[in-house]
């Protein structure tokens, strides 16, 4: 082997020991949208909503129903995992509960629904050659042979309704008609479509029941920055994200109201610290998502309001010059511009406020440092996804 082929087998050695170095990053599993954590951050009474409509459950002749609605990224679907999952241990040596999760985006016939539900209770169930109501009859053997409740969610249920007119939901709702027994099945119908109940029959809204509905809403920022707390204490090492870089991630996933996002902004985060061989992700690795928002045009400046652009124009002045500003320099220089423009400044909590308020649409980004004069904490703002120069100009032109 020749010393060009020695090296070369060097270099490819070193690259690849990037893997598995895991300077922050202990386990990615987490960072899936599919985990299923072991606590729901933030929808504590949701939990509660859903647990009083499967009241009763313990007893044999009882089923339960809801049909769960949001948008994406509110939790939908992890929220069905993790209620199955504990509504089953709750249960255990009184009532043998078997769990059924189905994507009707992945599924989106009525047989291949079916054939699913089959296979999660009998693995070895056959996979064609068999028509629904055949397949309904052995599902309902199954049951019965075994003495379990089966607790089906049908994920993306629109999909299915749209393909099936929602003859299928009938059916299973009626599982237990003619059988001699009663309490075979609970139903879990998931969607993003709020209106989902208008896609159903009048037989089947009369079955399921009004008191069977929860819409989700959005995660609130505080909500988001548990999230991402949650996945980091999961998947990195301890001490290695501070408090302001998920407080960050929180307020930029806060815009759109999606775990979903806040979870790409600590791995996207993480990934950089890790890409320049630091144990420690700092505040400024968290940069809105290039996926949802690209960078930042000079046209965002004109949906601010009077003061936010005047507090920006500050801070452009002197990033055009320096890398990062502290807090204390933008309210001195909103105050010289305030002067400028012969405007009144406002009182430093609104002034915060607009900071805070430029740095969610992504304008502007900080870090925490502890003062150097004096006690408490100082934010460094700077300003990677736009040219200040830029905006200055813009800002300059609307105001004029």
């Amino acid at each position: 082997m020749s010393n060009n082929d020695v090296s070369t087998s060097h270099m490819m050695a070193d690259y690849l020991n990037r893997i598995g170095a895991g300077k922050v990053l202990l386990d990615k599993t987490s960072f899936s949208f599919d985990w299923t954590p072991p606590l729901l951050v933030g929808r504590d009474e949701e939990l509660s909503e859903l647990a009083s409509m499967f009241i009763g459950m313990e007893g044999h002749g009882v089923s339960g129903r809801a049909v769960i609605t949001g948008p994406v990224g509110s939790g939908k679907t992890v929220m069905t995992h993790r209620f199955g999952e504990d509504l089953q241990r709750m249960l255990e040596g009184r009532r043998k509960i078997v769990l059924a999760h189905v994507n009707c985006r992945n599924h989106p016939t009525a047989s291949q629904v079916l054939q699913e539900i089959a296979r999660s209770l009998d693995s070895g169930h056959p996979e064609r050659g068999f028509s629904s109501s055949e397949i309904i009859q052995s599902i309902r053997r199954n049951l019965k042979a075994h003495g379990t409740h089966l607790l089906l969610t049908l994920d993306e249920i629109d999909v299915l309704i749209r393909n099936d007119k929602g003859d299928l939901i009938y059916k299973l709702l009626r599982i237990d008609e003619g059988q001699g027994q009663q309490g075979s099945l609970s139903m879990m119908l998931v969607s993003q479509d709020v209106s989902l109940i208008k896609l159903f029959e009048p037989a089947i809204i009369s079955r399921l029941g009004e008191s069977s509905m929860l819409a989700l809403g959005g995660y609130d920022e505080r909500a988001l920055t548990g999230i991402a707390r949650q996945r980091y204490e999961e998947a990195c090492r301890p001490g290695s994200v501070g408090d302001d870089t998920l407080s960050k991630i929180g307020r930029f996933a806060a815009e759109t109201g999606d775990a979903r996002h806040a979870i790409e902004l600590l791995e996207t985060a993480v990934r950089r610290a890790e890409k320049e061989g630091r144990g420690d992700v700092l505040v400024e690795d968290v940069r809105p998502s290039t996926l949802r928002s690209a960078s930042v045009e000079p046209s965002q400046v004109d949906n601010l309001g009077k003061h936010q652009k005047l507090v920006l124009l500050g801070i452009c002045r002197r990033l055009k010059k320096a890398d990062e500003i502290s807090s204390g320099d933008a309210q001195k220089l909103y105050n010289l511009v305030c002067e400028e423009y012969g405007t009144k400044p406002r009182s430093y909590t609104t002034f915060w406020k607009h900071l805070k308020e430029l740095e969610t649409v992504g304008l502007i980004e900080s870090r925490t440092a502890n003062a150097t004069v004096g006690r408490g904490r100082t934010q460094h703002i700077t300003m990677t996804n736009t040219a200040p120069a830029a905006l200055e100009s813009r800002i300059e032109s609307e105001i004029c």
